[in-house]
């Protein structure tokens, strides 16, 4: 009875499992453009930067100011504004001076283009985590099929062993051998599970989903990393050079802090306020119409503090771009020879890989429900047969992975 009731839970469990959607890594990143709340939140930037640009460009707004007669003693009146009365109006234009205007409008737009780069980098670095993820899901589940279909067949002998060692037939030893594999096995797998958990909780949040994600790898998508890809660190730089935004976004703050210091030194220069002004009767003569002109005097403030400073982060990102020149190069050598170990690697296995692995398992398991081979036989197999599974879907992770990573640090789909 309990025989039959885990084969109808194992039954069920493949049809649950079926019932899953699977999709692709095309269908994974479809969503994530399209749901991604790092990505949502981070467009906020791009628009604010862009408000900010339509900010730099307005002018400050014109002064109105109005001198009312409060009392007139002459008359002893209040509010003595009609025409044996006192008024004047006014009328004042900021007029900005040594191209403010100008640099702090190209300033704005140079932090805007920057925003717009960050984001991209953003963008970048979230779609190597989701095909890692996507791949690493992908490639576990497979081992995991493997080893919950050899802890079956090993909860099988278990149970029947344990029955013939009850009745004297087989020696007790035989099934703490077999329970001693499968402990092993359940062992190994929890680790494959542990990660696998990590990883499924990345790709919801990252696809901003609830639904667990079945990853599905077609034959041609892996193969097109095995092409050879010879190294061309030049080549390999000037293409990360003109795609990867982390690195345009480095030339992008130097253009930025350049016309800061243009616009911390027109800062010094002086602005002119310009005006109209109208009065009754207080000036030299009745109903004058005067013109206005102020500029202050640059005595103390000369804004240097600010020069000074807009100076320092200039030279400040112009080492840090020189930085990451020698930074990006140590990341293109390596990714390049992770990626290139990994394909000579699984060339290297993959003949005995496309072997009929699967007769060989089965023609052992058959032997030995035949008693062709002793059980230390076959439980060393099941060991290694398990083994060189994992390691092979490792292998191929590892494969994917590292060309995706370095995909990412050239910023071009190279496969």
């Amino acid at each position: 009875m309990k025989k039959l009731f885990a084969l109808f839970l194992l039954i069920a469990m493949n049809q649950m499992v079926l019932a899953q959607k699977t999709v692709t890594l095309e269908d994974c990143e479809s969503q994530f453009l399209k749901n991604n709340l790092f990505l949502l939140a981070s467009h906020y930037n791009v628009d604010a930067s862009k408000a900010l640009t339509i900010q730099a460009r307005i002018w400050d707004n014109p002064v109105i100011s109005a001198e009312l007669n409060a009392y007139n003693p002459d008359r002893d009146k209040y509010f003595d504004i009609g025409k044996q009365g006192q008024k004047v109006f006014g009328i004042e234009q900021l007029i900005y001076l040594g191209g403010k205007k100008r640099n702090e409008i190209k300033l704005a737009k140079t932090n805007e283009q920057l925003a717009e780069l960050q984001f991209n980098d953003l963008l970048r670095t979230l779609k190597l985590q989701l095909r890692k993820s996507f791949y690493t899901v992908y490639y576990n589940s497979k081992s995991l099929e493997t080893t919950d279909k050899q802890l079956a067949h090993i909860e099988d002998l278990i149970n029947s062993y344990s029955v013939q060692a009850q009745k004297g037939n087989i020696p007790l030893r035989d099934v703490v051998r077999l329970q001693s594999l499968y402990l092993n096995f359940k062992n190994e797998r929890m680790e494959v599970v542990n990660n696998n958990i990590e990883e499924q909780a990345n790709l919801k949040l990252l696809l901003n989903s609830t639904d667990e994600v079945v990853p599905n790898v077609s034959k041609d998508e892996f193969s097109k990393y095995l092409k050879t890809i010879d190294f061309d660190l030049k080549s390999f730089e000037n293409e990360a050079i003109a795609n990867r935004p982390d690195y345009l976004a480095k030339q992008k703050e130097i253009d930025a802090n350049e016309l800061n210091v243009k616009w911390q030194k027109s800062l010094s220069v002086p602005d002119i306020t310009l005006g109209a002004k109208y009065d009754q009767r207080s000036g030299a003569f009745n109903n004058e119409a005067n013109l206005t002109v102020g500029i202050p005097l640059p005595l103390w403030n000369q804004n240097k503090g600010n020069i000074k400073y807009a100076k320092t982060i200039l030279e400040q990102s112009k080492i840090e771009k020189q930085n990451f020149e020698l930074q990006l190069q140590t990341e293109i050598t390596s990714a390049w020879n992770k990626w290139d170990e990994s394909r000579k690697n699984y060339v290297l296995i993959k003949p005995t890989v496309n072997s009929d692995f699967e007769a060989v398992y089965n023609g052992i398991l058959t032997n030995f429900q035949k008693r062709n081979i002793s059980l230390l036989e076959f439980t060393d197999f099941m060991e290694s047969y398990n083994q060189a599974n994992i390691q092979v879907n490792e292998l191929k992770k590892k494969l994917a992975l590292s060309a995706e990573e370095l995909n990412s640090t050239i910023n071009k789909d190279l496969f």
